[in-house]
């Protein structure tokens, strides 16, 4: 598995913005392409950590608390932060930590706790607003159901209890071709008029990226017109 797609498993369940400012959590090494063949989870990735690591043949770390607080300035392995950073370059493992934001879920840490304690009644004290974005694109009145579809399959559409989510309306879209491209519909150099879709909808901040990848790879036009509006 990527560690690009286990990353994307992780924070849909704890979001990265439900960390608090001064945290750290997300991905502190590593490349989000390469493969993880296998991971070890710890609440500190102090020095041994990561030599259990070496020594288990994992290629990734997760830990609730981030061994990079603020940013480092050199990584010379002067102190144990630097050592363990270094140490796991070296190795190519990757540091992955899920900290406050999980502590914010609430079936994450303090949630456990508060059902293993026997707690009735308990609540988050701070709760963190889930972060939405509207996205509004145009496209040719029959690729429309495609759009929709792609970007329903991405995340986007979810208000409250109800999914794929949106709202359209119909208006003539206008533009000329310049030289060297391939329009899907009209010529080059020549101003076309196109009866075109406005679709509208919502999703979720942190799945900002793979909203923009379904729709710039479902959309027929070589430019894709759209606005993101927070």
């Amino acid at each position: 598995m990527k560690l690009s797609v286990l990353i994307k498993h992780l924070e849909a369940f704890a979001p990265l913005n439900y960390q608090e400012d001064y945290d750290n959590s997300g991905l502190l090494v590593g490349d989000p392409d390469q493969e993880v063949h296998a991971a070890l989870v710890a609440l500190d990735c102090v020095e041994k950590v990561v030599d259990e690591a070496i020594a288990l043949n994992c290629n990734l770390i997760i830990t609730h608390h981030p061994i990079v607080f603020k940013g480092l300035k050199k990584i010379t392995g002067k102190n144990y932060v630097e050592r363990v950073v270094l140490k796991a370059i070296r190795h190519n493992i990757a540091l992955y930590a899920i900290h406050t934001n999980l502590d914010h879920v609430s079936h994450g840490v303090n949630g456990v706790i508060s059902e293993r304690l026997g707690l009735k009644n308990a609540k988050i004290l701070s709760p963190k607003r889930q972060l939405l974005k509207k996205l509004v694109t145009f496209c040719p009145v029959d690729a429309a159901p495609e759009v929709r579809a792609a970007l329903f399959a991405a995340g986007a559409g979810h208000i409250g209890a109800y999914s794929e989510c949106s709202f359209n309306a119909g208006g003539t879209g206008t533009f000329k071709a310049g030289p060297g491209t391939d329009p899907y519909v009209g010529e080059v150099g020549l101003q076309h008029e196109e009866a075109e879709e406005r679709i509208e909808t919502v999703f979720l901040a942190q799945n900002e990226r793979n909203i923009l990848v379904a729709l710039f790879e479902c959309h027929p036009y070589e430019e894709v017109a759209y606005d993101i509006y927070t």
